[in-house]
């Protein structure tokens, strides 16, 4: 993929900063979640240093005829109106059962105090809308991709 046009003077800016940031390992540009307020929120909890994993339906990357990311892609995370906050490298994912799903896991991805049980209770109902939108029927078994990654370019302020 490219980077879109819309984020060259960031993307320029993030180069300018780490030369190591390379626009061939460039994944893609997003918001977390689904609303506003979810995705304005968890990008602060990656500013913070609280968030460095995500997890998605593997499900979607098949509707959406999109490879997982892998370990070294590059991905900006914006606000749900599109403003860039950040770059983040993808250090690792693994293809998990929703049931299988660790604490250590629900820990790094850092949302509601970081325990496993708050992590299944807000997945649960977040994968259960998407799976409603992909026309799928949630269950423990569905493969999440837990994607580790680290801040590597974040403009001062």
């Amino acid at each position: 993929m490219r980077v879109p046009p819309e984020f060259h003077p960031f993307w320029s800016a993030a180069q300018h900063a780490d030369p190591t940031i390379d626009a061939a390992r460039f994944y893609e540009a997003f918001a977390f979640g689904d609303s506003e307020h979810m995705a304005d929120e968890l990008a602060q909890l990656v500013l913070a240093g609280t968030k460095r994993a995500t997890a998605g339906l593997a499900w979607t990357y098949e509707v959406e005829n999109k490879p997982p990311p892998k370990p070294g892609d590059l991905s900006i995370v914006t606000t749900w109106a599109g403003a860039p906050l950040c770059i983040i490298e993808t250090t690792a994912v693994d293809a998990v059962p929703f049931e299988d799903v660790t604490e250590d896991f629900a820990a790094t991805e850092g949302e509601d105090g970081g325990t496993l049980e708050a992590w299944r209770r807000g997945h649960a109902a977040f994968f259960a809308r998407e799976c409603a939108r992909l026309g799928r029927e949630p269950h423990p078994r569905m493969l999440v991709m837990c994607e580790r990654f680290r801040v590597v370019y974040q403009p001062s302020q």
